[in-house]
């Protein structure tokens, strides 16, 4: 029976990627549609378990005036029918509703409501740009996500729930008070509009500092997990005790917010017992002036009372409710504007797949800025032949990182374009452009899973032939034999923990290296592939890496001169621009930037001046 409602919905769907709304009940709508037919149903189910439990107050209201009257002999036999519908509606009927109304709340909607929330977030979140995760922390947006995928159910459940319940629940009671006598309602009424009065007057003030509270803490975290990210640079600087002092103050900004909210929650909970105090006193005097002039019974006393003080234990319970919808509200605003953000490059609605047969890379008057008004790249133009190996060579800053990030279109040229064998990159598949590049880089990263895993990435239908193999061309295989994790996982199935760190630099290098060397790709770019690498595991890995670009073209990067003069070509840049090209003997003969660089460099090193 659970897993029949747990299958109702079905949280990992395929849905559309577009950016989610900025408002926020257009952003609640947007994630909510899904699961729209069992909220729904949830609250009518909500509906009939409250006119069902005010209809039960009727029953004792009527059974107290029965039993002040009937005759004991004769009170089964006459009203029997009565009594048999009261006992259906209360151990059949409501029972019965209950059960699906749990069912449909804990079952169909609490589990899959916000995992579906997460999932479509996610699936946004790993299609956006290469600078919205430059900006942000990572534990930050994590936090965001799983944040607000909650926020948005218990804002929309609650809604649901607390608002279907109590609006017939209260309109239900006001009409069977005020049938017995429209005066002994009247305290009611009075009661609901200084309730809505309280509600009014503290609800915004709890919204605002839940908003607050909600930033504080995404900062705290994001402090937080930023010294955990870093550890190593805070063990190897000493700085613990700057970390605390660094946690410490946004703690305390946290905390402080802590200490706001709950002075408002004290002042309204005694505004609250004092409402609620004089609702039940003058419920109960006007009760006893309308029972002495003979115009209620004891049974509509019975039923007024108890119907006052269920409202009393349920103002608390609305009250909560209603103060934690608006701190999700919070949430859920604060997470819209990490979530609801464009992607700054995009793929065209009729973007093409991209076919590469030879691989041809051709840039056309680039211009890239970075949102300066100083140029990165200015008015680039190059071409590179299919299965050309080419070297790019300048100091820092000079745009050659710049180039291959523009070629992988982590970022759209702001003149110009990008060709691959003559299809325009703006207007393909950037998975597509993405899955024909190969690419090392110098600050090699790996997932925290498996050494297969990892491997594996760069062709997902690999055997387990195919990763051997790579790791041996990589010269990996001797210390992942070695491997051990805390498990006991070893060799190809360790863990190598968050982003490597369990791996020294150059080993990571070398699964990196393996990786690619299993994509396969028909492009290849190398941006200071070795650079992590002795000179000995260089060396040994080195026929590997000429293996690598057999029949592709590359583009190769390296401080270390050495590693690409035999490339067919090298670049040299400057400032965005090229001002050299040619083979290494021509650019030395040349007697310019080249040759400069090759003479003042020790040990094959470039000095370094600034971020390229």
């Amino acid at each position: 029976m659970f897993s029949r409602f747990e299958r109702l919905v079905d949280p990992f769907s395929d849905t559309d990627l577009s950016v989610p709304p900025k408002g926020f009940l257009a952003f609640c709508w947007y994630y909510t549609r899904p699961v729209l037919p069992i909220l729904l149903g949830v609250a009518v189910f909500a509906a009939a378990i409250a006119i069902l439990q005010v209809t039960i107050f009727t029953y004792l209201g009527d059974l107290v005036n029965w039993l002040s009257s009937a005759d004991r002999d004769t009170f089964l036999a006459e009203n029997w029918p009565y009594l048999l519908v009261m006992a259906l509606v209360i151990l059949l009927v409501l029972p019965v509703i209950e059960v699906l109304f749990e069912l449909l709340m804990h079952q169909s909607l609490l589990g899959p409501f916000p995992m579906s929330i997460r999932w479509r977030v996610h699936r946004y979140l790993l299609r956006q740009s290469m600078t919205f995760y430059q900006n942000d922390f990572a534990g930050r947006i994590a936090n965001k996500m799983m944040q607000t995928a909650l926020a948005v159910r218990e804002v929309v459940t609650k809604i649901v729930d607390i608002f279907v319940y109590v609006v017939v629940y209260f309109a239900s009671a006001v009409v069977v008070v005020g049938d017995a006598n429209p005066y002994l309602a009247a305290p009611l009424v009075v009661w609901l509009l200084a309730y809505l009065a309280v509600l009014r007057v503290f609800i915004p003030r709890l919204k605002d500092i839940s908003q607050e509270q909600a930033d504080a803490r995404s900062v705290m975290t994001g402090h937080v997990v930023d010294a955990y990210t870093n550890i190593a640079t805070v063990k190897l600087f000493s700085h613990a005790d700057r970390e605390e002092a660094y946690a410490r103050k946004s703690m305390t900004v946290f905390l402080d917010t802590v200490f706001g909210q709950m002075r408002l929650v004290t002042i309204l909970n005694t505004t609250l017992t004092l409402i609620n105090n004089l609702l039940l006193f003058s419920t109960g005097a006007m009760a006893i002036y309308l029972w002495q002039i003979d115009v209620v019974t004891t049974g509509d006393i019975a039923i007024a009372i108890a119907l006052i003080l269920r409202l009393q234990g349920m103002s608390q319970w609305i009250l909560w409710e209603v103060s934690g919808l608006f701190e999700n509200v919070g949430t859920v605003q604060d997470g819209i504007g990490t979530i609801s953000r464009e992607r700054e490059v995009r793929d065209l609605p009729d973007a093409r797949p991209l076919t590469v047969s030879e691989g041809g890379i051709r840039f056309e008057k680039v211009d890239f800025h970075y949102g300066k008004t100083r140029g990165v790249i200015d008015g680039l133009s190059l071409d590179i032949r299919p299965g050309e190996k080419i070297g790019l060579i300048g100091r820092s800053g000079a745009g050659k990182s710049t180039i291959v990030n523009l070629l992988l279109r982590f970022y759209d040229v702001e003149g110009g374009r990008i060709l691959v064998d003559g299809q325009d990159i703006a207007t393909v598949r950037q998975d597509d452009l993405r899955a024909n590049i190969g690419v090392v880089t110098q600050d090699t990263s790996l997932l925290h899973r498996s050494i297969y895993e990892n491997v594996a990435y760069g062709s997902p239908r690999a055997s387990e032939a195919d990763v051997l193999e790579a790791l041996r061309k990589a010269h990996a295989l001797e210390f992942v034999g070695q491997l051990e994790d805390k498990d006991g996982r070893r060799g190809l199935s360790a863990q190598v923990g968050e982003r490597g760190v369990k791996l020294s630099g150059g080993q990571r290098q070398r699964i990196a290296i393996a990786r690619v060397l299993l994509k396969n790709a028909p492009i290849l770019v190398l941006d200071e592939a070795t650079s992590a690498l002795d000179s000995e595991v260089e060396a040994a890995i080195q026929d590997s890496l000429f293996d690598l670009m057999e029949g592709k073209t590359v583009i190769a990067i390296a401080h270390r001169l050495s590693t690409i003069a035999a490339m067919d070509r090298l670049i040299v840049l400057d400032k965005g621009r090229i001002i050299e090209m040619g083979r290494h003997e021509d650019l030395l003969a040349a007697g310019g930037l080249y040759a400069q660089l090759w003479t003042h460099q020790s040990g094959g090193f470039l000095p370094e001046t600034a971020e390229s």
